[in-house]
């Protein structure tokens, strides 16, 4: 185990971590705000690889492609929550999760039945090869510019929670929903925003991952788990928790899964150590969000008291 693949390893959690941002980002908005559990966003990250996919090969630009995906991964989840979802916020939180996981199997067969089981998406042919950031570290350069898409909406979505009016607006809502709607706030408008922003962050993170990942039905239920960890972990309806969670929860899960198999050898069989190492980092990632629970129960940065 060298220092040059600590720090390889530490940058792939960090862009990990960064994608999970963005999932649990919207995740996190949509819960805080609206009070509302979605089992669906991952769905999605799932809508919006197939739509990137699918536009990249069509147009033969990767940016058009992820672009236009972007958009109307946006529309979708805007349309999806003023026609369906918006009749689920007075319901309990368990019709809430029944709806939603129903949901989820009507988009996973509605995406088949358009796109099929899967799709390919490459990376850009400019950015296939590698960047020397240190002397023999050689990081590929798609991997980069995802560390750099990251970090830009990272910085993006903090100045619009916190610098413009519609930020003041979301933490109000996810601080005090009731108070806010007797201040004339339009909830419903409100709402629809938040939805159409957390789904062209999703959008975002499965184009960006498809080339890194499989483009396939079903993707998004694996990586919502997370998503809802780094929520928890963050605090329910908090921006800056997420994306502290969503870094600390992405290092932890790519250091486990990388380093402990090196560590596992040392004593394992080498199928044996190749094994254990992503179990265990899984299992570390919910032994984290317990710590996490038990020192501060309503996450590292609440937004409700």
């Amino acid at each position: 185990m060298t220092g040059i693949l600590v720090i390889e390893q530490l940058l792939n959690g960090l862009q990990f971590g960064l994608m999970l941002f963005l999932l649990a980002a919207g995740l996190t908005l949509v819960f805080g705000v609206m009070d509302m559990i979605n089992l669906a966003h991952g769905s999605l990250y799932m809508v919006g690889a197939f739509l990137a996919a699918w536009l990249v090969g069509l147009t033969g630009s990767f940016v058009v492609g992820v672009s236009a995906a972007v958009l109307l991964t946006a529309a979708f989840g805007m349309v999806l929550e003023a026609g369906l979802l918006r009749t689920l916020y007075a319901r309990d939180h368990l019709s809430q999760v029944l709806a939603t996981y129903a949901l989820i199997l009507i988009l996973n067969d509605g995406v088949k039945m358009i796109f099929g089981n899967d799709l390919p998406l490459s990376a850009p042919q400019a950015l296939t090869g590698s960047v020397e950031l240190l002397e023999g570290l050689h990081y590929p350069a798609y991997r980069l510019l995802i560390l750099g898409v990251g970090l830009l909406l990272a910085l993006l979505l903090y100045l619009l929670v916190q610098k413009t009016r519609l930020g003041a607006l979301v933490r109000a809502g996810a601080a005090n929903r009731e108070m806010s709607q007797a201040m004339g706030v339009d909830i419903q408008r409100l709402f629809t925003l938040v939805f159409g922003i957390g789904a062209a962050l999703c959008a975002v993170a499965g184009a960006l991952l498809g080339p890194l990942l499989a483009v396939q039905v079903g993707m998004g239920e694996n990586i919502l788990i997370l998503a809802f960890v780094v929520v928890v972990i963050g605090g329910i309806g908090s921006v800056r928790g997420a994306l502290i969670g969503a870094i600390l929860v992405g290092t932890i899960d790519t250091l486990g899964r990388s380093l402990l198999q090196h560590a596992f050898r040392e004593f394992l069989p080498p199928q044996w150590a190749s094994a254990a190492g992503p179990a265990v980092a899984s299992v570390a990632v919910y032994l984290f969000m317990a710590l996490v629970l038990a020192l501060k129960p309503q996450g590292l940065f609440p937004v409700r008291s």
